[in-house]
């Protein structure tokens, strides 16, 4: 981070964990057959926020819940302006087909990546039904796609980021804004 980078907490390590626990609340009364629930991330954080809501929904209800990935950067329709990084495996550990879907990811902001995830889940198959769990709506949406699940909204400048921070990769938690 350089001297020029403003850096604001939007969320502690404390809240970020209790918005993890009313997020795995919120799935288990709106998923009634957390059986057939399939939790897929969305590289990069999305994978690591599966972890994070794997263990707290199981802590909570005894119940493993299967988990994939997906990586949309062949999806994308913007990949001239977004560049491209090292791909990730799609993994899925079970036939999509008739699964109930919840998509993972940290931050939407156009919605361009959580399309091109969509896109690149039915090239796999058909679900019964996709969800979208974000950590945060960072607003400028591109595309009429909005979240199921969303731990907090924060309004932001386009010359803003949100970054999630987790313990396991970073030495840190929490989520913060950085203004250039």
């Amino acid at each position: 981070m350089s001297n020029k980078t403003k850096r604001i907490v939007i969320l502690n390590e404390v809240e970020l964990r209790k918005t993890i626990s009313r997020l795995t609340s919120e799935i288990i009364e709106k998923v009634k057959n957390l059986d057939n629930l399939l939790f897929i991330g969305i590289p990069t954080r999305g994978i690591d926020i599966v972890e994070v809501l794997e263990k707290e929904l199981f802590s909570k209800t005894g119940v493993k819940i299967k988990k994939g990935t997906i990586d949309p950067t062949f999806y994308r329709d913007d990949q001239n302006r977004v560049g491209t990084r090292l791909i990730k495996v799609t993994d899925f550990p079970i036939p999509i087909e008739k699964q109930e879907i919840l998509l993972i990811d940290d931050v939407i902001y156009t919605g361009r990546t959580i399309r091109a995830a969509i896109d690149a889940l039915y090239s796999w198959g058909r679900p019964k039904s996709v969800m979208l769990l974000v950590m945060v709506d960072r607003g400028h949406r591109e595309l009429p796609i909005q979240p199921d699940f969303c731990g907090k909204i924060v309004p932001t400048s386009k010359s803003e980021s949100i970054n999630l921070r987790l313990n396991i990769i970073d030495n840190e938690e929490g989520v913060f804004l950085e203004k250039l």
